[in-house]
């Protein structure tokens, strides 16, 4: 059973930073590449980050890059995602996924697994 957690989220004031964790089960994270996509009130999905799980390349979004890192941990069973510099733009619940890295930047409402998000709120 494919199990994907977020966690993390909060509140910030804009130029703060948080990390996002994502906990991941029922399968090997090798497997799959796991990635981020957020979704702002009124806004459609977005795709934020992702890191491959054949050879752990990291691909971002051009309005978080510079500003994220995603990396995972050495068991091979979290995500994170850390976040600085946030910007009041970045205020969305925050979702884990994992399909191809293709679909988690995009966006695509094909994404095969996902879970429940995790609220980050920027405000001063």
């Amino acid at each position: 059973h494919v199990q994907l957690q977020a966690s993390g989220g909060g509140l910030v004031q804009p130029g703060g930073s948080l990390r996002l964790s994502c906990a991941v089960s029922g399968f090997t994270l090798d497997d799959y590449a796991i990635g981020w996509f957020r979704q702002a009130p009124g806004k459609e999905r977005e795709g934020v980050s992702c890191i491959s799980g054949s050879d752990g390349r990291t691909y971002y979004e051009d309005s978080v890059k510079g500003r994220f890192t995603i990396s995972r941990n050495d068991a091979g069973n979290t995500v994170y995602l850390e976040m600085n510099s946030l910007k009041f733009e970045d205020t969305a619940v925050y979702y884990c996924a994992a399909e191809s890295c293709s679909l988690i930047l995009d966006g695509s409402s094909q994404i095969g697994y996902w879970g429940q998000g995790t609220l980050v709120t920027v405000s001063s």
